[in-house]
């Protein structure tokens, strides 16, 4: 601002901060393509987890997504793995940019994990997860969703935004805000929240496993433009 701003004891705003958008359970090399044409910063491809999902691949079809990710898009492997070397072996043959595990594995267990692979390591977390400053301590960023008992994402359901904002608030690592995101809601989530980054599978697809190019499009328009940094005293 300038001095000009300074002196006035106006309240002026923050620089904006544009938001950015993973789009995950992609299963197809159609909609790995209408995603990253949308402007998505990430794709998500999940294998290996141990609950029923339509967004499941095999970890040769994984392989196959991720590769063809283009520079400056980051892949993200999503897993359940049951152990450090069962994760270790799968993120070596998908080769991913991140990797973002659910369930599974303890704090301590996702910082060995960290230790031992190049990529960057996100830990999914519930909302309510008494344990989230523990998975921030040992992982590059949280994804914050709403899980089942399976510790999995993908229900469909948001979070509470307000709760989540005062939750996150102390962490020192990126949040990626989860749980119900549609392109219709997506905004009001992250002025209410103001993530990092925004995660969404369900609320842009046309079926089970198969995305809806519009709403990609408008879920990522909508994530972009909305308005973040809260006003500060000149």
């Amino acid at each position: 601002m300038t001095d000009a701003d300074e002196s006035s004891g106006e309240t002026v705003p923050n620089p904006q901060r544009r938001t950015r958008v993973k789009v995950c359970g992609v299963t197809r090399e159609r909609d790995r393509d209408a995603v990253v044409a949308a402007g998505a910063d990430a794709v998500g491809v999940i294998a290996d987890v141990a609950v029923e999902t339509p967004r499941e691949v095999d970890s040769g079809t994984a392989v196959d997504l991720v590769a063809g990710v283009p520079p400056l898009v980051t892949s993200v492997l999503v897993t359940m793995p049951d152990s450090v070397e069962e994760a270790v072996a799968l993120v070596d043959r998908v080769e991913p940019d991140a990797v973002q595990v659910h369930a599974g594995l303890s704090p301590a267990h996702l910082g060995a994990l960290g230790e031992r692979v190049d990529q960057a390591v996100l830990a999914a977390v519930d909302a309510d997860a008494p344990e989230i400053g523990a998975y921030a301590a040992s992982a590059d960023a949280v994804l914050v969703d709403s899980v089942d008992e399976a510790g999995a994402g993908g229900t469909g359901e948001t979070v509470d935004w307000e709760r989540t904002r005062e939750r996150v608030a102390g962490l020192d690592v990126p949040v990626v805000l989860a749980g119900g995101l549609t392109p219709d809601n997506v905004a009001a989530a992250v002025e209410a929240v103001e993530p990092f980054a925004v995660d969404v599978a369900t609320g842009v697809e046309r079926e089970g496993g198969v995305k809806d190019h519009d709403a990609v499009e408008r879920f990522v328009r909508a994530a972009s433009g909305a308005v973040t940094g809260a006003e500060v005293s000149g």
